[in-house]
C-alpha cells in the first residue's frame, strides 16, 4: 500500500503520476455541457487525487487531522464530481432536444443513503475502497457517517425515490419536484416505551449531495385579495393582490442512472423571507420581532407534515402544498423551457405526475399562469391545463383524500379559490348536460363538499383536471373506479387506469443483498439489475440441492449480518436459530399491527399456560419497525403495547428458547436493507380493500422471505405470480368486509364466541404486560372490543391457521427454500422499471 502520510497535501500543480499530490483534474465544466470534454476514466490513482484535493481544499483539513465527517464529505464530493460530467451534459442534451419531460410533483422522498447508490451508478464501489485503503481508510466507515433524508412518511416517498432512480436508468427526462424541509419525518425514541419524536436534524453536519441555487430564487405570494379589471382588449380579468409572500430557493441533488451516463435532477425547495431581517426594529431592541418575517416564512419548509391537528397546522400544510409547486411549475415554464417557447404548445414538453393529493393545487395554478399572467383564453388555458396533468391516487380510505375549507383556501389563496369555483361551474354543467335531470350526481361530482362544512376536495380536482388517473395495484385501481370515484369513472371511462408499483432493483436487492445478487448473477448472469423480469431464470434452479444450500446460507449470513447491527444499534440480543417473521410499515389501523400482537400474546398464552409445550412450538423472532404519526393516539398506545409485550415475553424465562419480540427505534430506509433480506416470513396482513398496494411485501418477495396476507393491494398479484402454495392466504376478501359491515360488524360476538381469543385479550386487560396497570391496556383493549373499525377480531381465527400452515412449511427447511426461492424467480413484475414503461405507455406518452 503507498504510504500516502508522508505527503498527505494534494498539491495545485500541473498534473503529475505522483499519488501524493494532484493528478488529473477533472474537465472544465463549461467543456463537459457542449459534450467537448468527457469525465477521465477513473482509476485509484485519479480518485486518491481528488479524495485529497476534497480533502485539503474543500474541508480545509490534512488526511491526518481530518475527522470521519470530513472524509465522509470529501469522499462524496469525489464521486460527485464524477456524476457533474453527465448531469451537465444530460441537461444540455434535455434542453436542446425539445423532448418531453416528466416532472414530478411529490411532497415526500424518502431517498435513502446516497453514497453507496452513487458509487453504483457510477461503477465505483471498488475504485473508490481501494482508493480509501490507501489512504488507510476503511470506506466502510465513510458508508455508516451519511445521515438519511428523512424527507418521506413511508412508501409514498420511497416510491417517489424508486420512480426517480428508474426514469434516470431508463433515460426518460424527468425532473423530481418537491420541499427540502430542515427536519424531516421524526426520528422515533422510546421512553418507558412510548414513541417519543426527537427533530430529525438530517443537515446538521452538512449535505454534500445538494447544490443550492439562490440566484433561481422563485417569489410564492399568499394571502390578499382579488379585483376585476377590464384589459386592453376588453376583456373581464381578474387580478390578485397577494398580502405576502415568501421567496422559494432551489437546491438540486442529482439522480444517476445505472451505468448509463443519464444523471437527471431532483430540486428541493426550501422557503426564505423576502425581507428577512429589520435593522432598524433590531437596533431599537426587539430583536426577536427582526427577524420575524424570517421565522415566519422559513416555517414553510421547516417539518415535514406539520402536526395538522391545529388550525394553524392546517394553513401551514396548506402552504407547504402550494409553496412547492408554484415554485414548480415557475421554475419549468420561465427557467427550463427556451424563452420563446409558445406555451400553446406545453403538453408537448411536459406532463405533471401528481403523487397523490398533495400537489394537487397545481391545476389552478397552471391557470392562474395561462390566464392571469400569460393572458390566456380561458377555454384555451383550460385545454392545455388538462393535458399537462397525471393523478395518481395512493388510498382508499376516505380520510387520506384531501379537503381544504373553503374559508382557509380563500384567505390563502383567494385567486385559486375563484378558479376551482369556475372549473367547478363549467364541470357541473357538462355533467348536467350528460345527467339531465340527475340532481344528486351533480351534488355528488361537485369540486366543492357542503357538509360538514363547505370544502374543496382536491381528489375530484385532480381527476377533473388530469388527462390519466391511475391506481397502484389491480385491486387498489378496481375498487378506485367501483368505490371511490366511481361517478368519474362511469363518466370517463378511459380515462382511469392501473399502474402498479414496483422497487428499484438496484437499491433494495443489488445494494441490500449482495450476497444474494452474487448468487443470482453467478447463477443467470447480471442482466436482472435492469431488466428484473430476468428473474425467471432462477425458476429451475429451485430443484437444484446445492442452489438451495447457497440460498439457505446467504438467508443465514444476511441474518447475522442484522443481529450483529441491533446488538450495536439498539442493545437487542436476538436467537440465531428462529424464523424470523417482520412486520414493518407505517403504524396504522388498517395495517394491524393490533393483529399481529394479538397472535404473538395467544401464542405467549398457550405457552405460559401449560395448552401449548415449548417442544411443539417452531422457534420465531417477531420484528416490528414502525412510527405512527404524533397526533395518532391509538397508533400510539399500540406501540407502547407491542413495546411492554416484549419487555414481557423477553423476560420470561419459560418462552426463552421458543420466542423473542424485538422493536427496534426509528425504523428507516437504512434499517429496511438489512432487514428485508433477513426475514423468513413478511406481514402483509391488512384489511381486504384498505392497502392501496404496499411496496414492502414487494422488497420481502424479492428477498426470499414468504407472504403471510390477505386478498389487498398488490398482496393479490403477488399470490397470483408466486402462487397459492408458495403464499399464506387468510382472512376475508373485499367483498365479504364489505358484506360484514353492511350486516352490521359486532366485535365482541367474536370475543365471546372464541375461547382463545377471549384468553388472548383478558391477558392484555390484566395488566400482566403492564406491571399490574390494568389502565394502560384499557384503551386498546376497549377499540378492539367495541369498535375494532379494521376487523382484527373477524380475521383472527383465520390468520392463527394460516400461522400454523407457516409453522407446519418452516418444519422442513428445504421445501421452505424452494418456495423462497419461487418467490424471488416469479416477482421480477415488481420493479419500478416495469412501472416507469407502463406509465411512460399508458399515461405520459413520454
Amino acid at each position: 500500500m503507498t504510504d500516502v502520510s508522508k505527503n498527505e497535501y494534494a498539491s495545485d500543480e500541473s498534473p503529475t503520476t505522483d499519488v501524493h499530490r494532484v493528478g488529473p483534474t477533472l474537465p472544465v465544466l463549461s467543456d463537459i455541457a457542449t459534450g467537448a470534454v468527457q469525465s477521465p476514466t477513473p482509476t485509484v490513482e485519479r480518485f486518491v487525487n481528488h479524495f485529497l484535493r476534497e480533502l485539503n481544499f474543500g474541508q480545509g483539513v490534512l488526511l491526518s487531522r481530518s475527522t470521519i465527517n470530513d472524509q465522509y464529505i470529501a469522499l462524496a464530493k469525489t464521486v460527485r464530481k464524477y456524476m457533474m460530467a453527465d448531469w451537465l451534459d444530460t441537461g444540455a442534451k434535455r434542453r436542446e432536444g425539445g423532448t418531453k419531460t416528466v416532472g414530478y410533483l411529490s411532497a415526500e422522498y424518502l431517498l435513502g443513503r446516497q453514497l453507496s447508490n452513487a458509487l453504483l451508478a457510477t461503477d465505483l464501489q471498488d475504485i473508490a475502497a481501494d482508493a480509501l485503503r490507501e489512504c488507510g481508510i476503511d470506506i466502510a466507515d465513510l458508508r455508516a457517517q451519511e445521515i438519511e433524508p428523512g424527507l418521506g412518511n413511508g412508501g409514498l416517498g420511497r416510491l417517489a425515490a424508486c420512480f426517480i432512480d428508474s426514469l434516470a436508468t431508463m433515460d426518460v427526462p424527468c425532473i423530481g419536484y418537491g420541499i427540502r424541509y430542515e427536519y424531516g419525518i421524526f426520528r422515533q425514541t422510546f421512553e418507558d416505551n412510548r414513541q417519543v419524536e426527537v427533530p430529525d436534524s438530517w443537515l446538521s453536519l452538512g449535505s454534500p449531495w445538494e447544490f443550492p441555487h439562490p440566484e433561481r430564487q422563485v417569489r410564492v405570494d399568499f394571502g390578499g385579495r382579488t379585483e376585476q379589471y377590464t384589459d386592453d382588449e376588453g376583456r373581464e380579468r381578474s387580478r390578485w393582490i397577494p398580502g405576502w409572500n415568501v421567496l422559494g430557493i432551489p437546491y438540486h441533488q442529482m439522480v444517476p442512472g445505472f451505468r448509463n451516463h443519464t444523471v437527471n435532477t431532483l430540486r428541493l425547495w426550501s422557503a426564505k423571507a423576502t425581507q428577512a431581517f429589520d435593522l432598524q426594529i433590531f437596533n431599537s431592541g426587539d430583536y426577536a420581532e427582526a427577524v420575524r418575517a424570517q421565522t415566519f416564512a422559513e416555517n414553510i419548509s421547516k417539518v415535514l407534515y406539520p402536526e395538522d391537528s391545529t388550525p394553524q397546522g392546517k394553513e401551514l400544510r396548506l402552504q407547504q402544498q402550494y409553496f412547492f409547486v408554484a415554485c414548480s411549475l415557475h421554475d419549468f415554464i420561465e427557467n427550463t423551457l427556451p424563452q420563446d417557447f409558445d406555451l400553446h404548445h406545453l403538453p408537448e414538453r411536459i406532463v405533471f405526475q401528481l403523487n397523490d393529493t398533495h400537489p394537487v393545487i397545481a391545476i389552478p395554478e397552471l391557470m392562474r399562469i395561462l390566464v392571469d399572467i400569460k393572458g390566456f383564453d380561458w377555454d384555451d388555458a383550460w385545454d392545455i391545463t388538462r393535458q399537462c396533468f397525471a393523478y395518481t391516487c395512493h388510498t382508499l380510505l376516505p380520510e387520506a383524500l384531501e379537503v381544504w375549507s373553503v374559508e382557509l383556501m380563500g384567505k390563502l389563496l383567494p385567486r385559486h379559490l375563484e378558479i376551482i369555483y369556475r372549473i367547478n361551474k363549467n364541470f357541473l354543467e357538462e355533467v348536467a348536460e350528460a345527467f339531465a335531470g340527475d340532481e344528486m350526481r351533480i351534488r355528488r361530482m361537485s369540486i366543492i363538499s357542503e357538509h360538514p362544512e363547505r370544502s374543496v376536495r382536491m381528489a375530484y380536482l385532480a381527476t377533473i383536471g388530469s388527462s390519466k388517473v391511475n391506481g397502484v395495484a389491480e385491486l387498489h385501481s378496481q375498487l378506485l373506479r367501483d368505490k371511490v370515484l366511481p361517478d368519474f369513472s362511469g363518466y370517463w371511462p378511459d380515462k382511469f387506469t392501473n399502474v402498479t408499483n414496483g422497487v428499484t432493483p438496484r437499491r433494495f436487492v443489488f445494494l441490500a443483498n449482495r450476497k444474494l445478487s452474487d448468487l443470482v448473477t453467478d447463477a443467470i448472469g447480471d442482466g436482472w439489475v435492469t431488466d428484473l423480469e430476468q428473474f425467471k431464470k432462477l425458476e429451475p434452479f429451485a430443484d437444484d440441492p446445492n442452489f438451495r444450500q447457497q440460498f439457505a446460507q446467504v438467508k443465514q449470513a444476511n441474518k447475522e449480518r442484522l443481529y450483529n447491527l441491533l446488538k450495536a444499534r439498539d442493545g437487542l440480543d436476538l436467537p440465531r436459530d428462529a424464523m424470523l417473521d417482520v412486520m414493518v410499515k407505517r403504524l396504522h389501523e388498517y395495517k394491524r399491527q393490533s393483529l399481529k400482537l394479538l397472535h404473538i400474546v395467544s401464542m405467549y398464552d398457550g405457552i405460559i399456560s401449560g395448552r401449548v409445550s415449548t417442544e411443539s412450538v417452531v422457534p420465531r423472532t417477531f420484528v416490528f419497525g414502525a412510527k405512527a404519526a404524533p397526533g395518532y393516539h391509538i397508533a400510539k398506545e399500540t406501540i407502547f403495547l407491542i413495546n411492554s409485550v416484549a419487555q414481557t415475553i423477553n423476560a420470561d424465562e419459560r418462552v426463552k428458547n421458543v420466542m423473542s419480540v424485538a422493536f427496534p427505534a426509528n425504523y428507516n430506509v437504512t434499517l429496511a436493507e438489512k432487514l428485508i433480506p433477513a426475514a423468513d416470513l413478511s406481514e402483509q396482513i391488512s384489511l381486504a380493500g384498505k392497502e392501496a398496494s404496499g411496496t414492502g411485501n414487494m422488497k420481502f418477495a424479492l428477498n426470499g422471505a414468504l407472504t403471510i396476507g390477505t386478498d389487498d393491494g398488490a398482496n393479490v398479484e403477488i399470490r397470483e405470480l408466486v402462487g397459492d402454495d408458495n403464499f399464506f392466504l387468510f382472512g376475508m376478501d373485499e367483498p365479504q368486509v364489505e358484506e360484514l359491515r353492511a350486516k352490521g360488524y359486532d366485535p365482541e360476538s367474536y370475543y365471546q364466541s372464541n375461547e382463545n381469543l377471549r384468553a388472548t385479550i383478558d391477558l392484555l386487560a390484566s395488566g400482566h404486560f403492564t406491571g399490574g396497570d390494568r389502565r394502560l391496556a384499557a384503551q386498546f383493549v376497549d377499540n378492539l372490543r367495541t369498535q375494532d373499525p379494521f376487523m382484527a377480531l373477524a380475521d383472527y381465527q383465520s390468520y392463527l391457521d394460516a400461522q400454523a400452515r407457516v409453522d407446519e412449511a418452516y418444519r422442513d427447511s428445504d421445501a421452505w427454500t424452494r418456495m423462497a426461492i419461487l418467490n424471488v424467480a416469479r416477482t421480477g413484475f415488481f420493479s419500478s422499471d416495469r412501472s416507469m414503461r407502463d406509465y411512460r405507455e399508458r399515461i405520459w406518452n413520454v
